[in-house]
């Protein structure tokens, strides 16, 4: 088997690179040439091609014989071409788009650089004469090639085409299809059609939102037209700008899809439903909410088949994982999860269930909505409109014989006192709550009404939490801090210590941000006797000075300096967490 080496990012050819068409080489000799291959490798591959019909490079990738990226290589060497890493390279969107999607799709090709007579592309198999003579014709341009491996090109196919054309176009479409409709009957009727442009363009927009992991997707009309953006590691990112009299049908039809009422235009309305793509089933909340130029609707997309994280792998600190799973071990209190919305709360809810999840265990849970199945657990669905509210279905589960119990929210104080009433009397009680910091949430409960005995007797721990965005590995570089990110950064490390920061310059593989995903970061605060006796007091200011002394270098502020000094994200998302240093440490 051959050894993978190590590659730079762009392989210069030998020799400039005379634009041209391909020679007529076979795959398999070139390799043996190069002698990246044997020939009794070879032989052996042909062999296999003959039974299965796949292409010599697919199975040498396949039967590990070659890495694409070695692979690239001797044929770049061969042709006397470039190779290109497309993870690092500085596309410009004006010049890919000199090729249309779909026949960049089709013959696995990108224009990579517009050199006036002359254009680089990278194709996929830089063998493929067809492809070379229709990308001429189609590009009414000489062109240059550039080898790449094939499974980046596929990448960054869903990277720089992002359906931008195809939704657009599907927006004017659904223009004209308004402009037809005579009366709001016959838009009513046109709206539910399958297959109709409001019905495309839908289907489009989830699967653009799907392709970049968008969590949610948002139409909102404004003066100058209707807006549509997608909320990308917990940043919104425009798709298109369209006419805003499709705002209109469009929430007509998503109304349909979640069975709400189509007539009633005034109020605010709340539904769900789920969408099937290729080999996903998507749960989407609709949010629909009057506002001066129409009506705007907000989705937010759960994937289930995006799999369940374990407490292991959400980036909780050793120290403090440790530490949590000896309080999900108790068998009665409250263990309250906090943060703002879209801060990973359910996800490491969920981890704490799985943990727990055992035959002996009876686990049941009350959700708004259930966001992911779990086998051998209860999980029962609030619906406001039939009054199955939060406390109606919390009194019934504690009828239900649970070890266990998980509360979606804690919105109210009824609710809130009956999960407390839980954890006194024998139950884990799991939930979250809006809070800024661990620190304020007993406050956050007495503020709602709750007995401050109740508080001080059943809360065991909370945890506090806020997603930071990650910088992107291929293009993170040493970063000059700004005056504020300096003097947060001061304020945070030890007199005298050295820290490198780093962050993403921007690159095709995080789309020009500079960051790629996002990791959680915790704070705990566990409850003792003096804690428990200063909140029974109802006593905040003796209550925050002691828990700031248990919690010193252990709080979010900490985590997130950590994370920055290991430069995995940047001095910005630090100061984005929005902490002060002398107030949390």
């Amino acid at each position: 088997m051959a050894t993978a080496a190590p590659l730079a990012q762009t392989i210069p050819p030998p020799s400039p690179p005379a634009p041209g068409r391909p020679e007529k080489l076979r795959l398999g000799d070139v390799l043996v040439q190069q002698r990246l291959i044997s020939q009794e490798q070879l032989q052996q591959t042909l062999e296999l091609q003959r039974q299965t019909g796949k292409k010599v490079g697919r199975l040498l990738i396949e039967t590990g014989i070659i890495t694409e990226e070695l692979l690239a290589n001797g044929l770049a060497r061969q042709l006397r071409i470039p190779f290109v890493n497309l993870k690092t390279f500085p596309f410009r969107a004006d010049v890919v788009r000199l090729l249309p999607e779909s026949a960049a799709r089709r013959f696995r090709a990108l224009v990579l650089e517009d050199k006036g007579d002359t254009l680089l592309v990278a194709l996929g198999d830089p063998l493929d004469l067809f492809a070379f003579d229709e990308l001429t014709r189609l590009l009414k341009r000489t062109i240059a090639i550039a080898a790449v491996p094939e499974s980046q090109l596929a990448l960054a196919f869903d990277r720089l085409y992002r359906r931008t054309e195809e939704i657009s176009g599907l927006a004017r479409a659904l223009e004209k299809d308004l402009g037809d409709a005579v009366d709001f009957g016959e838009l009513t009727a046109t709206v539910g059609i399958e297959g109709a442009p409001v019905v495309r363009l839908l289907q489009s927009l989830f699967e653009d939102a799907m392709q970049v992991g968008a969590s949610d997707v948002h139409i909102e009309p404004q003066e100058a037209g209707l807006q549509i953006r997608v909320r990308v590691d917990g940043v919104l990112q425009t798709q298109t700008m369209a006419d805003k009299r499709i705002g209109g049908a469009l929430a007509q039809r998503l109304k349909l899809m979640a069975g709400l009422d189509i007539s009633e235009k005034r109020l605010p309305q709340d539904g769900r439903f789920s969408v099937r793509l290729k080999e996903h089933t998507i749960d989407v909340r609709l949010s629909t909410l009057p506002t001066t130029y129409g009506e705007s609707a907000v989705m937010r997309l759960l994937n289930q088949g995006a799999g369940m994280k374990r407490l292991d792998n959400i980036g909780m600190p050793d120290f403090m994982l440790k530490r949590f799973r000896e309080v999900l071990g108790r068998s009665a209190g409250l263990v309250l999860v906090t943060g703002p919305t879209g801060s990973g709360k359910t996800t490491t809810l969920y981890a704490a269930l799985a943990e727990i999840n055992a035959a002996e265990l009876k686990v049941i849970t009350v959700e708004d909505p259930v966001e992911y199945r779990l086998p051998g657990i209860t999980q029962v669905q609030i619906n406001e409109k039939i009054e199955l509210t939060f406390a109606r279905v919390l009194r019934a589960t504690l009828r239900q014989d649970p070890d266990v119990i998980l509360v979606g929210e804690m919105r109210d104080a009824e609710t809130a006192e009956i999960g407390l009433r839980a954890a006194i009397t024998g139950h884990l009680v799991l939930s979250t709550l809006h809070t800024r910091d661990a620190i304020s949430t007993p406050f956050r409960l007495l503020d709602m009404g709750v007995p401050p005995f109740m508080v001080a007797t059943s809360l065991q721990a909370v945890i506090a939490q806020r997603l930071v965005r990650l910088n992107c590995v291929e293009c993170a570089e040493p970063q000059e801090p700004s005056p504020q990110e300096q003097s947060w950064l001061s304020n945070m490390i030890e007199t005298g210590e050295q820290v490198s920061p780093k962050r993403g310059r921007g690159c095709s593989s995080c789309n020009g941000t500079g960051y790629s995903g996002r990791q959680g970061v915790y704070e705990l605060l566990e409850m003792d006797a003096v804690l428990t006796q200063a909140a029974s007091r109802s006593d905040p200011a003796a209550f925050m000075k002691l828990a700031r002394e248990r919690m010193k270098g252990q709080t979010m502020a900490n985590h997130v300096l950590q994370l920055v000094r290991q430069g995995r994200t940047s001095l910005a998302e630090g100061l984005r967490i929005g902490f002060d240093a002398d107030e949390q440490d």
